[in-house]
């Protein structure tokens, strides 16, 4: 099971870092063509979602790879699990179709099971 941990949290990590860096690099402008959500937001706050994930990504790797303060692994994913479960909430209220939900929902449980894996049984 640890080694499926391992692999969860490097997919985890990799898509989170690139949504993050999208969200931190490019104008708000160029990203709601492909994200439609950032027209309900500020700038600040897409840019601060995207800072969000990126640390998210590190946090899911770093500790756990260097052995300093792993218990930020765990801690990591739950505030991933967190992020993503205001993401859903938030394509549901706005009823976006499935396609648009199921993403977020995903990511939700994947960063979830690495967190109870990670705080539980299966600690660093």
């Amino acid at each position: 099971m640890n080694v499926v941990l391992w692999i969860l949290q490097g997919v985890l990590a990799a898509a989170f870092l690139m949504a993050g860096l999208m969200k931190v690099t490019q104008p708000k402008e160029k990203l709601a063509d492909r994200m439609k959500f950032v027209n309900d937001y500020s700038d600040g706050m897409v840019k601060f979602i995207g800072a969000v994930e990126v640390l998210g990504a590190i946090g899911l790797i770093l500790p756990a790879a260097t052995g300093i303060a792993p218990v930020l692994t765990p801690v990591a994913a739950t505030g991933l699990a967190l992020t993503m479960a205001g993401a859903a909430s938030y394509h549901i209220r706005k009823k976006d179709i499935v396609n648009e939900i199921l993403p977020s929902v995903v990511l939700l449980v994947l960063a979830a099971v690495v967190a109870w894996g990670r705080f539980g049984p299966y600690s660093l």
